[in-house]
C-alpha cells in the first residue's frame, strides 16, 4: 500500500510564487552571522519599506550588482555621479531617499565598526547571541514591531542609520533569525529551533 505524503505546511506569507517559496524555505528566519549578508538585508528591508517582498526579492541579483556586492568601503564611497546612475537603473527600486539611505547606511556601518568587532556583534548583543523564539500559531498574532525592534531601531539611528524605523528593524530580525516567527505549524519552525 503507497503511503500518503503529507502536504508541506508553510507560513501563508510565502505561499505567493516559487520565489518566495525558496525564500522561505530556505533563508528567512536562519540566524545568520555574515557581515556583508546582515547589512545586504539591512539595505533591502529598507528598500522594501512600502512596497512587497517579492518586489524586492525579485530584484536581489540587480541590487547586488548595483551596490557593490553590498560592500559597505564601497558604497559610502558613492558619489553624486553614481547616485544619478543608480536612479536610471530599472533593476532597483528607483526611489533617491533608499539610495541615499544606502550610501548613509553603508558610512554609518564603518563609523560602527570603530566601537564594534563586527556588525554580527553589534547586532546579535541585541537577542544575547541568541534568536529569540517566538510560538505564533497565526499569521495575524505576529507583530509588526515590538520593544526589542524599537531599541534596536533608536540605537540604528543614533549611529546614523536611516530608513531603519522599528517596522523595518523587526522585519530585519524576522529574515535574519534574530527571532524566529515561522508559525510552530510550519516545517521549518522546529528545523530552526534545533
Amino acid at each position: 500500500m503507497a503511503q500518503k505524503h503529507r502536504p508541506v505546511v508553510r507560513c501563508p506569507w510565502s505561499e505567493t510564487g516559487p520565489c518566495c517559496i525558496a525564500y522561505h524555505d530556505e533563508e528567512w528566519g536562519v540566524p545568520l552571522h555574515d557581515d556583508r549578508r546582515l547589512f545586504e538585508m539591512l539595505i533591502l528591508e529598507g528598500a522594501q519599506a512600502g512596497l512587497s517582498w517579492i518586489t524586492i526579492l525579485r530584484r536581489r541579483e540587480s541590487y547586488r550588482e548595483a551596490f557593490a556586492q553590498f560592500d559597505p568601503g564601497k558604497i559610502a564611497r558613492f558619489t553624486p555621479r553614481t547616485i544619478e546612475r543608480l536612479l536610471q537603473n530599472p533593476g532597483i527600486i528607483r526611489n533617491r531617499l533608499k539610495v541615499q539611505a544606502a550610501i548613509q547606511n553603508a558610512r554609518a556601518l564603518l563609523a560602527l565598526l570603530d566601537a564594534y568587532p563586527s556588525l554580527d556583534a553589534y547586532l546579535w548583543a541585541f537577542v544575547d547571541g541568541s534568536p529569540v523564539r517566538n510560538r505564533w500559531r497565526s499569521q495575524e498574532e505576529i507583530p509588526a514591531r515590538t520593544e526589542l525592534s524599537d531599541r534596536l531601531s533608536r540605537d540604528l539611528r543614533q549611529r546614523g542609520f536611516t530608513f531603519v524605523g522599528p517596522t523595518i528593524v523587526y522585519a530585519f530580525m524576522q529574515a535574519t533569525g534574530m527571532v524566529n516567527d515561522h508559525l510552530v505549524s510550519c516545517f521549518r519552525y522546529k528545523q530552526i529551533c534545533s
